[in-house]
């Protein structure tokens, strides 16, 4: 089938960018918390439905207590309070936001025109907004830092992956080379460094690919997945690890890792495929001696033992929210965060003099900071009181732990090719 069509439209307003800043600690860049309004209109099953019933059953990042206490102090926002829901009823939900760190690494341009900016993107940065990233992403930081506020992705490339990332600055050159991704005209080429003594012969591998979990991201070898074809051949054998290049002949979800997985050479620092969850042999010819929910749950477990689930994108909140909700911020996707206001919706504030009904038995009235979701007069520096993020400890990651060894190297089309310098650890005298 024709790889699926990616190239779309990013736009963002200088209100967006003033949310918060940046600032650079340990190797890391990290985003001060800010406040941040998600938007959703009613959904079909919420229909006849009071705001408590929809929060005990579908809101479940969170203790219903918190629930309580944000409905009072006004970061619940519903139109034609209190009845219950009706179809194109608004709902707003203020949420106070800790993005994970990503590497203090620029973002190198290596051409730019009229036309399209190519750059060279770290390991560790999203592309785009998504999960518990907003900020920390390369279409924030090139709009911040570089001005470019406006931008078409053509391709992208997993958050662990360095190397090419294109981007069209119209929606005419989108659209052109759009049409030479459906007709497989574009090729890409990476470099990774594996496991053991790589064969010294070109492999091909053409084991379809089933996604397990889009949450977490993993995927796995599977006779039900979708077919893909990856071509390898080895650059360089140092006596315990080999540089491999890298020719996907399809874009499968972590294709290359996977296909490099089941051969037996995982990537040296993968942190999803290359860990001990998938069994002695670490997932070799596809066998993994589990079933995906016990898969799941192991590299969970292994991730949490070492206090690295922020390398992953997710945190315990992630895991124990329900995942159905993610436009009202139930497990912080940030993806309808454009919902446009209707002139027709008369927003009524939770405040403490409504009638909460069952939800004014929670005494406990707590202030909400800024309630039009920007930051207040010392926003980061406060800590917000009903935040759980603001009362957690966490450990960060070290820079070595935000670097995968999986690059894209190059990528060309029918009118272009560019292409990035050799990663360090990718040299023949790169040391261990």
């Amino acid at each position: 089938p024709p790889p699926r069509k990616l190239s779309t439209g990013v736009s963002f307003g200088a209100e967006h960018f003033a949310e918060t800043s940046y600032y650079f600690e340990g190797g890391l860049r990290k985003v001060r918390p800010y406040y941040f309004d998600f938007r959703t209109y009613c959904k079909g099953r919420w229909v006849g439905r009071s705001l408590l019933q929809v929060f005990s059953s579908e809101f479940r990042a969170q203790p219903l207590s918190y629930y309580r206490a944000a409905a009072r102090a006004g970061r619940w926002i519903q139109s034609h309070f209190p009845r219950p829901f009706q179809n194109n009823d608004f709902l707003r939900n203020t949420v106070h936001r800790h993005e994970p760190p990503v590497t203090a690494e620029p973002i190198r341009i290596l051409a730019q025109d009229e036309e399209v900016v190519v750059v060279d993107k770290p390991s560790s940065l999203p592309v785009h907004p998504c999960g518990r990233f907003r900020h920390n992403t390369v279409i924030f930081i090139l709009g911040k830092e570089h001005g470019l506020k406006e931008l078409h992705t053509i391709h992208r490339l997993d958050r662990m992956t360095s190397g090419v990332l294109m981007f069209a600055k119209t929606a005419a050159v989108s659209k052109r080379i759009d049409e030479q991704v459906r007709e497989r005209q574009l090729e890409k080429e990476y470099v990774c460094r594996v496991v053991g003594e790589f064969p010294a012969h070109e492999v091909v591998c053409e084991e379809p690919i089933l996604v397990v979990s889009y949450k977490v991201g993993v995927c796995r070898v599977d006779p039900k997945g979708k077919s893909c074809k990856t071509i390898f051949q080895r650059l360089s054998y140092n006596g315990s690890t080999s540089v491999v290049r890298c020719v996907p002949h399809t874009g499968r979800t972590h294709q290359i890792r996977v296909h490099l997985q089941y051969l037996g050479h995982p990537i040296v620092n993968d942190p999803i495929y290359n860990m001990e969850a998938w069994g002695p042999d670490r997932g070799k010819g596809g066998k993994i001696g589990k079933t995906d929910e016990e898969l799941l749950k192991a590299l969970v477990e292994e991730h949490r033992s070492k206090q690295s689930l922020e390398v992953l994108g997710i945190s315990e909140e992630d895991l124990s929210s329900s995942g159905e909700n993610k436009d009202c911020g139930n497990s912080g996707d940030s993806t309808n965060m454009e919902v446009p206001k209707r002139n027709d919706v008369a927003v009524c504030p939770l405040n403490s003099d409504t009638n909460l009904e069952t939800l004014d038995t929670d005494k406990e009235l707590v202030s909400c900071g800024n309630q039009d979701g920007q930051m207040g007069e010392k926003g980061w520096e406060e800590k917000d009181p009903l935040c759980v993020e603001c009362r957690m400890t966490r450990r960060d990651p070290s820079p070595k732990e935000l670097v995968m060894f999986l690059h894209a190297l190059r990528y060309k089309g029918a009118e272009f090719e560019y292409c990035s310098k050799m990663p360090e650890w990718a040299m023949d005298d790169w040391e261990e």
